[in-house]
């Protein structure tokens, strides 16, 4: 699958992933910030996400597939890989497929184990946004604001809104909202278990249930030149919430 993407900068190439319900744009700061520092940023969306294409086939083999693809395509030679929650696991699963392509790895706020469901609640919220009565952004903000309470998550779930028929003011969201309900276990699966020599670093937020201690002794035995960085103050979105804190740590790790 060709992926949609934007691309920022000169240099060596650093690819980053989002996560579940992101989009390519959520990364435009810190990808431009990236490219000042003399690298040649690239940000995809993953397949149901973003302007990339929808498809019902949704697991991370043929995510892990759709990076090699965009990695041949651009002719990208050792890139450097980061991804955020969903698109860590992807990464895990590419290194896998396909090892060796990578030169450095970047797992932001994720573990190579399996997750309990933890989307039931917004998945409900998001279903029950009706776009055959709902008609403006507002009118879907109060249909959220009667399943969740976090402000932070409502607006980026809201980032996803757009007009698929401005004409006849017809709004729709941007990610494959039936695919990723349909399939949405695939996304809490254990990544393979292997031993990488990538050197690869492990970031997590402070406060995040994601990454426990637990999860980095694991990390140790796939990964044989593994680092960890804690980022004090921050929870899951650790890019979003830390920004500057963030923007250190992964620079220090990807110019030594």
């Amino acid at each position: 699958m060709k992926l949609a993407y934007r691309e920022f900068g000169n240099g060596p190439p650093l690819l980053i992933l989002h996560g579940l319900f992101g989009q390519s744009d959520n990364w435009n700061t810190l990808a431009k910030q990236f490219a000042l520092q003399g690298f040649r940023v690239f940000t995809p969306d993953q397949r149901n996400h973003g302007l990339s294409p929808h498809d019902p086939i949704w697991n991370y083999k043929v995510m892990a597939e759709d990076l090699y693809e965009f990695i041949n395509e651009h002719q990208l030679n050792g890139p450097i890989i980061m991804g955020h929650s969903m698109g860590g696991k992807t990464v895990l699963f590419f290194e896998h497929l396909h090892p060796g392509i990578a030169s450095k790895l970047i797992l932001v706020d994720i573990a190579a184990r399996a997750y309990e469901p933890q989307h039931d609640q917004v998945l409900e919220a998001l279903n029950a946004v009706n776009f055959n009565t709902i008609s403006s952004r507002k009118e879907a903000e109060a249909v959220l604001n009667s399943y969740l309470s976090d402000f932070g998550t409502k607006q980026f779930l809201l980032k996803n809104i757009y007009w698929e028929d401005e004409a006849n003011k017809r709004l729709n969201w941007r990610f494959d909202l039936n695919t990723i309900t349909t399939y949405y276990n695939n996304i809490g699966v254990e990544a393979p278990n292997y031993v990488s020599a990538t050197k690869t670093l492990v970031l997590r937020g402070e406060k995040s249930p994601y990454v426990s201690e637990v999860d980095l002794q694991n990390y140790r035995s796939r990964f044989s030149q593994v680092s960890f960085e804690t980022i004090v103050g921050a929870g899951h979105w650790v890019h979003a919430e830390k920004p500057k804190e963030f923007f250190e740590a992964v620079l220090k790790f990807i110019k030594d």
